[in-house]
């Protein structure tokens, strides 16, 4: 608040006081305008710096929508190869997701040779068929049929419905691609290849080659009532598509390298907190080391530690769990230090007075002080490495992580992507869970959970 004194008698005090508000009132509009003015240059300062306008322009959004689209649905490969004249059949193109020679769904119509004719039906009048000497044949309903050959010397030769190439369609000397609502075709020199959309996790709890793929709730519990329990499980669990039981140790590994960096943090920080505390170290020489020591292992980014402990030691979950420590040991350093500074004086005088040695003031005077703050904020780092341990572990090689960035680099599997995204959240809700549990137990003494 402003305040204004002067003689207003005096004509020169009136015309001072003047001065004075009109003086005030420019500052006030100054900041009032100039503040938001000065935002919004930076912010058209960044659009154009950062080429937001470019980045627009490089986005698609069909390569968005297949991404999506990806991540909730599998797709069926029907591929024929030029050479032999063989066709088959794999979901999401994979070996082990491959029907046994012979065999494919109700919607492809196996030829049996090279010299028959193959039918693949994508539903809503959409035909494909292969035709010997390597002819593909797509019927697209309100376009026409679309005709290509391939071959080794002369390429691919397309012969649409229309002189003019629709957008939908990318054609060159060496390969033919299109994509129409119904599935994907692709043919090259070497194949040609059908892609089908489906919606689900196609294979997720058993493969084609396990006696219960294709059994209904039901009808699984009737064989484990029978004694085929364990097998049921057995072919679950080492699902060679879906790697369950290694998805759940991986699981186990991020959480952790969470719980052992956070704690481990939590240890070596607390003696050091004593030495970096104003009241319990007078030596100010020693208080100041400390404290610039917890301000290098605090302001080092716990990525940049994990890339240096890994040149180190080698990747592993341990590593990451090391680079968790020492980013930690300094925050909690500061955090434990400024707390001991905070301490009552009476409640360790009281224990002095009974005759007690140093460590056992500090432990009965200034830790049972000193607790809630500790617990506290261990819990609260414990749920957020536990978040940090996903990212650590794609450098390390550990933990979930790593197989999140295994699948995103194959730029194939996306509906793995979005399966381990699900676990890491539903992994973090969890943590969050327990964390507030534990809070309400040890610090707040609630053991009803209200």
């Amino acid at each position: 608040m402003t305040t204004f004194t002067t003689d207003l008698g005096d004509t020169r005090g009136v015309a001072a006081l003047k001065s004075q508000a009109e003086g005030l009132f420019l500052r006030k509009r100054l900041i009032a305008f100039g503040l938001p003015a000065l935002v919004l240059a930076y912010l058209i300062y960044v659009i154009f710096a950062f080429d937001v306008p470019g980045l627009y322009g490089r986005a698609s959004l069909e390569h968005a929508r297949t991404l999506v689209a990806d991540s909730y649905s599998y797709k069926t490969h029907v591929t024929r190869d030029a050479r032999s004249g063989d066709v088959s059949v794999a979901i999401e193109g994979e070996r082990k997701g491959a029907y046994p020679a012979g065999e494919a769904p109700d919607w492809v119509q196996l030829g049996g040779d090279a010299s028959a004719v193959t039918v693949v039906d994508l539903g809503r009048g959409h035909q494909v068929r292969f035709l010997p000497d390597n002819v593909t044949e797509y019927d697209v309903p309100g376009y026409g049929t679309i005709h290509v050959s391939s071959s080794r010397s002369g390429g691919v030769v397309a012969d649409l419905p229309s002189a003019d190439v629709p957008d939908w369609i990318n054609l060159s000397k060496s390969r033919l691609a299109l994509k129409t609502e119904a599935g994907r075709l692709t043919v090259t020199r070497t194949k040609a290849e059908v892609f089908r959309y489906f919606t689900g996790w196609e294979l997720f709890w058993f493969t084609l080659d396990s006696p219960y793929h294709g059994m209904g709730p039901a009808m699984l519990l009737r064989h484990a009532m029978n004694g085929e329990a364990a097998a049921i499980w057995h072919d679950f669990w080492m699902n060679p598509m879906w790697h369950h039981g290694e998805v759940a140790w991986a699981l186990f590994e991020t959480v952790l390298m969470a719980f052992l960096g956070t704690f481990g943090a939590a240890l070596v920080a607390l003696p050091l907190a004593f030495l970096a505390a104003r009241n319990f170290t007078p030596l100010m020489a020693l208080r100041f080391g400390m404290r610039r020591i917890f301000d290098f292992v605090r302001g080092v980014d716990g990525l940049i530690w994990t890339i240096v402990l890994a040149r180190a030691f080698g990747p592993g979950p341990l590593t990451g769990a090391l680079a968790i420590l020492l980013t930690d040991s300094g925050t909690f350093g500061k955090i434990f230090s400024e707390a001991l500074e905070n301490v009552d004086d009476k409640q360790i005088e009281g224990v002095s007075s009974t005759g007690a040695k140093p460590l056992q003031r500090y432990r009965f005077g200034v830790i049972p002080q000193i607790t809630p703050v500790l617990l506290s904020q261990i819990l609260y780092f414990l749920e957020s490495n536990t978040r940090s341990a996903t990212i650590i572990g794609a450098i390390t090689g550990g933990g979930i992580g790593l197989l999140l960035t295994q699948a995103i680099i194959t730029q194939k599997d996306w509906e793995e992507v979005s399966y381990y995204i699900v676990l890491i959240v539903l992994m973090v809700m969890a943590m969050d869970w327990l964390s507030g549990w534990l809070r309400r137990r040890l610090i707040a003494g609630d053991a009803g959970g209200h």
